[in-house]
């Protein structure tokens, strides 16, 4: 494995689990220091043990993202723990309420656009404090090809995950000249926990819309973004990327 990452600090929300967990796992085989955050603290001290066992420096702190004061504590303790934070990915997220959408709870849709929305906000206001002092840093939030297109019963995943690629985008043109690079990842269905209550028949109807045949895998999204946190990709800054199996290009 390249250790390209090697000396470099990396934050994971939601890192407890599916994607988060993957990204976690392979910014430390990449040789960076992590820090995994989520609310689940069982499973992320999971994570730590397993990202420790691989020679990696790791750390978790238990926060909920939706709640700016613990945002902004995630961020200082990292830097705390580690002295920088060179790489951000900003991956909680729950799938929420399934109504139409004049029968959207309003409880719902509050819920669904903290977590998913003001919680990638109050992650990057914090993150880029930091980076913005270094003059270096990237980070990648994480949408969905549910940002690029609509789908029944989801308005508020739908609407948050939107709201995710416009602010990447926003921020990516702000700060671009100050060495801090921001884009957008956007995973069609990946075969997660968050799919777990699925039955075996809306699996396969989900598998019928990826032409590639097939949900996706955790990994897979890791690979992009450990990447686009690499100075692999340093040209690379305002952009979205679908992970997406061909989904988008039906």
């Amino acid at each position: 494995m390249d250790k390209d990452l090697q000396g470099k600090t990396a934050l994971v929300t939601g890192g407890a689990s599916g994607i988060g967990k993957a990204v976690a796992l392979l910014y430390g085989q990449h040789g960076a220091r992590v820090m995994v955050s989520d609310v689940d603290e069982e499973q992320g001290q999971q994570v730590v043990e397993q990202l420790q066992m691989g020679g990696a420096q790791a750390q978790f702190f238990k926060a909920d993202v939706g709640d700016a004061a613990q945002c902004r504590q995630l961020v200082q303790e990292t830097v705390a723990a580690f002295g920088t934070l060179d790489m951000a990915c900003n991956n909680a997220g729950i799938t929420g309420e399934l109504s139409l959408t004049a029968d959207y709870s309003l409880e719902g849709w509050q819920r669904i656009i903290n977590v998913n929305l003001n919680s990638v906000f109050f992650c990057l206001k914090y993150e880029l404090e930091v980076m913005l002092k270094q003059g270096t840093g990237s980070i990648i939030n994480m949408s969905s090809i549910l940002g690029q297109v609509g789908t029944p019963t989801l308005a508020g995943y739908v609407t948050a995950k939107h709201g995710v690629i416009g602010l990447t985008q926003t921020a990516a043109q702000e700060y671009a000249a100050q060495g801090i690079r921001i884009n957008a990842v956007g995973p069609g269905y990946i075969d997660t926990p968050l799919l777990s209550g699925f039955s075996a028949g809306t699996k396969a109807g989900l598998v019928a819309l990826h032409p590639i045949g097939r949900l996706g895998r955790a990994e897979e999204v890791a690979e992009l973004v450990v990447w686009l946190s690499s100075e692999k990709a340093s040209f690379v800054t305002g952009s979205y990327y679908p992970v997406d199996g061909g989904y988008l290009a039906r």
